[in-house]
């Protein structure tokens, strides 16, 4: 009986891959080659008339293309070198298509055949090309676009694969091309189109490597040793901490539908994105074709892209971030999406507390630090300047242990109002901002088991703004704590070991 059934097993193995063999079984390659691909994406010459392509900048999305007929599609890009703010009070030379990072948006359909021209502004000091992903052909255009400062290039290709694609300039050095800010998304819509929602959004992250610490003011240059060792200073969405949060926040409505484009330009990272408060319905995973469902998170290489959609249920504040987490609360890779509507307790009670997640950049913005930054570079810093900064800035860094108002809280986190610690020697501050604090501590007669780390991430300006914002507030004593007693502080002894108090 064994032997029967092995001799009817093997013949019926046989069977199916003869079938398999003439076309009459689908493999799984069969099955893949269905889906789409380069052979499956050319739908003949152009039809009408050529369409100029509508370009958005960041975080706006052209409207879909609408036609079921492929078309000659017409996008003119210009490269601009400018200088930009990084962060609050930090500039930074930015080299971009289209004057934003990321690059202005492409939108193009399956089959199209684009024409590309690609400006370099006479004013830029590099000469600069592009590679599109998106392209079928040797370097992706990047030979083809080669364009010296004041000229201007142009090339063909016909976009035979649908998928969300990054571009970016491919010049040597390639790294710190792509580093100042040069990449961008082009959406190559299927024949069909993309099924309608009711919010777009452009989304791309890029790590960034100045030569001064994080948020440290000023104009900053680009280091190329924190590039080569892939320690960035930066972790950004759209080119600028704060990009999209607080007054500049995403909106939405609930019952909407919204779906994120999102890329990851690098040059050296990985991202992991994810929307603190919402699951993804769909993920369109690396850009492609087929959707993952129920996604928490998703991996975006550098020089990726997803597609992320969901469905806003609950009305809130919800926290774009890389889930690298340091990245978000140490790095700027921070953004912010608001829903309007009617509360749903049946799905969620409603408690909401920005700043546990975001922060200073709850605040509608963080003009206050520009301001401060600029009168501090001119010799006109005033005391009322550093204290407005100092709260801005103190919402991120000490609110949550003690708390908006100071009182701190009971036999956890000493207070900062009317402390007779404080007032006892103010000069204190700032070594503890600095060094951090542990072990026992006495303030307003009450005893407390202090555990406070160090934020030695802070510069010393933001040191120093801190200090003022909690000596002119509270009751208590007022004055001021400058840069410079900031930076000495820095070298001081942590209070509490030798050499400290």
């Amino acid at each position: 009986m064994r032997h029967a059934y092995m001799r009817t097993l093997a013949l019926a193995v046989a069977a199916a891959l003869a079938l398999a063999a003439c076309g009459g079984t689908r493999t799984s390659t069969d099955t893949a080659a269905d889906t789409g691909g380069s052979a499956k994406g050319d739908f003949g010459p152009p039809q009408g008339a050529p369409v100029k392509a509508v370009l958005t900048a960041p975080p706006n999305v052209p409207p879909p293309t609408g036609r079921s007929a492929p078309a000659k599609v017409v996008v003119e890009l210009d490269v601009i070198e400018k200088e930009m703010p990084i962060s609050e009070g930090v500039t930074y030379t930015f080299w971009t298509f289209g004057g934003t990072v990321p690059g202005s948006f492409i939108r193009v359909r399956q089959g199209d055949t684009v024409e590309f021209h690609l400006r370099n502004m006479p004013d830029s000091k590099m000469p600069h090309n592009i590679d599109l992903h998106g392209v079928t052909g040797p370097g992706g255009g990047a030979a083809s676009s080669f364009t010296a400062p004041g000229h201007h290039s142009r090339f063909t290709f016909k976009a035979l694969n649908a998928g969300l694609y990054v571009y970016h300039c491919a010049t040597a050095p390639v790294g710190m091309h792509v580093a100042n800010g040069m990449y961008g998304l082009i959406l190559v819509e299927p024949p069909e189109g993309l099924p309608k929602v009711d919010r777009e959004y452009y989304v791309m992250q890029g790590d960034f490597y100045t030569r001064g610490k994080y948020r440290e003011k000023g104009h900053q240059p680009f280091d190329m040793e924190k590039a080569i060792d892939e320690h960035p200073t930066y972790v950004l969405f759209n080119g600028m901490e704060g990009a999209m949060t607080g007054d500049r926040a995403l909106t939405a409505k609930t019952g909407e539908t919204v779906r994120l484009y999102v890329g990851n330009g690098g040059p050296n990272l990985v991202s992991s994105f994810h929307v603190i408060g919402e699951i993804f319905d769909k993920v369109w995973f690396e850009g492609g074709t087929k959707y993952q469902e129920n996604v928490q998170t998703t991996l975006i290489p550098a020089g990726g892209s997803a597609i992320a959609e969901f469905r806003m249920e609950v009305p809130g504040t919800y926290v774009l971030v890389d889930h690298s987490i340091f990245r978000a609360f140490n790095k700027g890779a921070l953004a912010m999406l608001r829903a309007d509507g009617a509360e749903r307790r049946d799905i969620y009670s409603g408690k909401e507390l920005d700043e546990v997640y975001v922060g200073d950049r709850a605040n509608p913005n963080l003009a206050a630090v520009s301001e401060a930054t600029t009168s501090a570079k001119a010799g006109a810093l005033t005391i009322d300047q550093q204290a407005k900064a100092g709260q801005a800035l103190f919402a991120g860094t000490c609110s949550t242990c003690h708390q908006p108002n100071g009182q701190g809280m009971e036999g956890v986190f000493p207070p900062l109002a009317k402390s007779d610690w404080i007032a006892a020697d103010p000069t204190r501050l700032p070594r503890v901002i600095l060094h951090g604090l542990n072990g026992p501590l006495k303030v307003n007669g009450k005893d407390y088991a202090s555990v406070m780390p160090p934020m030695s991430q802070l510069t010393d300006d933001e040191v120093a703004n801190i200090s003022t914002y909690v000596l002119n507030s509270w009751g208590n004593p007022g004055g001021r704590v400058t840069t410079e007693q900031a930076a000495q502080a820095r070298k001081a002894a942590p209070l509490g070991t030798a050499g400290g108090e």
